[in-house]
């Protein structure tokens, strides 16, 4: 069919476009009660009573509920696959409402109203009394002798400490000849803002409590909100409509817990709680701020003989995904320099600050940058050339990581570093820009990047595919994968109308999740879906086919084996005749007075393997350090994703997270009352993202491999873009002014110290 590889347009751009498409918002009975949130308004304390007097006589008020009404139950709120193993599962820290307050803005009560304008009134009358404790908002203070127990199970507010070795670091720095290069490297709490704020509405139908709601995650919320209200799975129905981003964020149980609690409050009737901008800013979830400490020891050849990193990762107030974005940042710092003698330390740590979870390429933006800026330390240090070292030291075809097992069954990344360095004469610009002096100059920079594909074999990977024939000879797909924005319905349709050879104007996917109706699938997630939902979707395609062309045997009187399908048309194989039309067949299949068989099939499909993508950021950048500002003139990110489904989405994926990866390295970050713990930008006003006037022309560039473990030679591809942008960017600022800055954003205040620090300006 050769459908696979071609820039098809979304199977969902029409509704989209058009304002068809359906949210969240959208299904909202107008008859809905509403509900909102009280929120703390201290860090550290406890709630010891409310004064609901007042709140009570405003008009329209149906209900009002604090933290010692709700059950006494202890939830896990991260988006992760269950365990049967106790110690692989999510930590179980918070409640519903919580009595314990642990960050300015916890949840704490809730009224129910029949307006938006009486909830807001009611919980402005509504009078908390606190017993406050001294709060503690950095890694440092958290973890200080006397520091303020933030939850009673983990006494010195470290949530996790996870240690490896590979080799014997303190043997291997034995060597002589060595030459030591030591860094430390910041990272920044951000946002996630997608444009769809957090919501979600419930209600009580036939004895289920239903939940509507705007996730990455359908299945596994339920599992959620069935831990948290105590109730069986079955008793949980999650609808996933349309869904405007999620970047991550959504890979958590945001409000649908609580409203599945307040909908049978009163009685089943439909509750809808939507958070403000400023509640999702601060109430939902935040990328974790990180700290590094990397040590290497670099042999005069270029190779590594030995390295170490030490971690760093502010958790804030909930354990949501916990330790393992840190963990898998120090994973990311052995896979991608396999070589010498490695050792690497991380802690997780509870502070009064909001609750980081997961967020695009999930723990590796932070160590890509540490690590590529640290690489470029070295470069400056002992004067090899960037793009040979990096070669020398990276990742190679067969490495099997030592800890997981994870292999490399394919790699383009030296092919990717080659078109990149040719796009930008980067080799040729880096020693150039080096002899600049003056107010305003240019510099080059790159960065490398290697992630996984799914989360196997660190936690379980299943998903399931179903497919119906149509009357007409069409096919309705149903997944549990969900579609977030990513184009992830358009390749699955793609993949069904390759394998079952269908073309695509017959294939109608079903975009829409219900856990009672839809097939298990863990959701969107760990660049994961096209591979690990894509080999659903291949073998429940093959089985499709295969009853389809048993059928159209028994119709033609011809053994199916030597049948096949092209473009809606059973022929015979190898041949270009048509016999009938799959239209024909599934006619006479559903409706024959003889042998009526209504065809479909659904698999499951248990993943046991992974795989790496490879890609590099170049970036060219002028810098006017009297004004501390930085212009990007050029970028170009080029992966090795193995085969490319349909290049227009895959690009627009780069370019999305290009975007995301100039805003982390030159803008965003979230300001927080050091006092109180309060955010102080938690709005698109005082939070600077990207816009159109700020960005680039963003270049992208593919170097296609076909990896044997993708269902069509595909790998991750979502998540990667993100990686390597912010630290390609401090790179070229080192190459224009010889000054290291080894935090991020590169935004005017930072670059006015760095400048100032370095003689630069006065």
């Amino acid at each position: 069919m050769n459908i696979i590889g071609k820039p098809l347009t979304r199977v969902d751009a029409n509704e989209k476009v058009t304002g068809k498409a359906k949210y969240t918002g959208d299904l909202v009975s107008p008859h809905a009660l509403i509900a909102k949130v009280l929120h703390s308004t201290i860090a550290n304390g406890v709630v010891l009573s409310f004064d609901l007097e007042e709140a009570w006589k405003v008009p329209g008020v149906v209900d009002i509920v604090t933290c010692f009404e709700v059950p006494d139950i202890q939830f896990p709120t991260a988006g992760h696959p269950w365990s049967t193993e106790k110690k692989h599962q999510d930590i179980a820290d918070r409640k519903l409402l919580n009595t314990r307050v642990r960050f300015y803005g916890d949840d704490i009560a809730a009224v129910i109203a029949e307006d938006d304008i009486a909830a807001a009134e009611a919980l402005r009358k509504i009078k908390v009394t606190y017993e406050e404790y001294t709060p503690v908002f950095s890694v440092e203070d958290a973890m200080k002798p006397g520091a303020t127990t933030i939850h009673e199970e983990k006494p010195n507010n470290v949530v996790v400490h996870s240690s490896y070795e590979v080799g014997s670091f303190d043997e291997a720095i034995k060597e002589e000849g060595l030459i030591k290069v030591e860094g430390d490297y910041d990272t920044p709490f951000i946002q996630h803002c997608h444009i769809e704020k957090a919501s979600s509405f419930a209600y009580m139908e036939s004895g289920k409590i239903v939940v509507v709601a705007a996730t990455q995650i359908p299945h596994i919320v339920r599992r959620i909100c069935s831990q948290a209200l105590g109730v069986g799975y079955g008793d949980i129905r999650i609808i996933k409509p349309y869904i405007g981003g999620g970047f991550g964020n959504r890979q958590d149980a945001l409000t649908e817990p609580l409203n599945a609690f307040l909908t049978t409050r009163v009685g089943g009737r439909q509750v809808r709680l939507e958070y403000t901008r400023e509640e999702t800013f601060a109430c939902t979830r935040i990328r974790h701020a990180m700290k590094f400490h990397i040590v290497s020891y670099v042999r005069k050849d270029g190779s590594f003989a030995a390295r170490s990193i030490v971690a760093y990762s502010n958790q804030g107030a909930y354990a949501s995904h916990a330790h393992a974005l840190v963990a898998n940042a120090v994973n990311g710092f052995r896979m991608m320099y396999p070589v010498g003698a490695i050792k690497g330390e991380a802690f997780t740590v509870y502070t009064n600050l909001p609750t980081a979870g997961a967020m695009r390429a999930y723990g590796i933006p932070q160590i890509g940058f540490a690590l590529e800026s640290h690489v470029d330390d070295i470069i400056a240090k002992t004067g090899f050339d960037p793009i040979v070292f990096r070669k020398q030291n990276m990742m190679k075809l067969g490495y099997v990581d030592p800890m997981t097992t994870i292999t490399c069954h394919s790699t383009g990344l030296s092919e990717c570093i080659d078109i990149g360095e040719k796009h930008l004469d980067y080799t040729n610009k880096r020693k150039l820009y080096a002899k600049q002096t003056g107010p305003v100059r240019k510099g080059v920079g790159m960065a490398i990047f290697c992630y996984k594909t799914g989360v196997y074999p660190i936690s379980l990977e299943t998903a399931a595919s179903r497919m119906v024939l149509n009357q007409d000879g069409s096919l309705q797909l149903q997944m549990g994968a969900t579609e977030i924005g990513q184009g992830a319905d358009t390749v699955f349709a793609m993949m069904a109308a390759e394998t079952v050879g269908l073309t695509m104007d017959k294939i109608h996917v079903v975009s829409q999740q219900d856990t009672d109706i839809t097939p298990y699938d863990t959701g969107a997630y760990g660049s994961r879906q096209t591979y690990v939902s894509g080999m659903a979707v291949k073998k429940t395609a093959e089985v499709f086919r295969q009853r389809l062309l048993n059928f159209a045997g028994f119709m033609l009187h011809k053994d199916p084996w030597d049948l096949d399908i092209k473009d809606n048309f059973i022929v015979h194989k190898n041949k270009t005749e048509r016999l009938l039309s799959v239209a024909t067949v599934a006619e006479e299949s559903c409706y024959s007075l003889t042998n009526s068989e209504h065809i479909s099939a659904e698999e499951s499909h248990h993943c046991s393997d992974n795989t790496y993508s490879f890609g590099v950021c170049f970036v060219e950048i002028e810098i006017d350090i009297p004004m501390c500002q930085i212009k990007v003139l050029d970028i170009i990110n080029v992966h090795d994703s193995g085969t490319i489904i349909n290049r227009q989405t895959a690009e627009g994926q780069v370019h999305g997270g290009m975007s995301m990866g100039l805003g982390y390295g030159l803008y965003e970050h979230l300001e927080f009352d050091q006092k109180t713990g309060r955010m102080l930008n938690d709005n698109m006003l005082d939070y600077k993202l990207m816009t159109p006037m700020d960005t680039p022309e963003l270049h992208v560039a593919f170097v296609e491999t076909d990896d044997p473990t993708g269902p069509y030679g595909n790998k991750s591809l979502g998540e990667p873009p993100t990686i390597p942008v912010a630290p390609a960017i401090r790179n070229a600022l080192l190459n224009a002014t010889g000054v290291a800055v080894n935090s991020i954003p590169l935004n005017p205040e930072k670059l006015f110290f760095a400048s100032r620090d370095a003689g630069l300006i006065q």
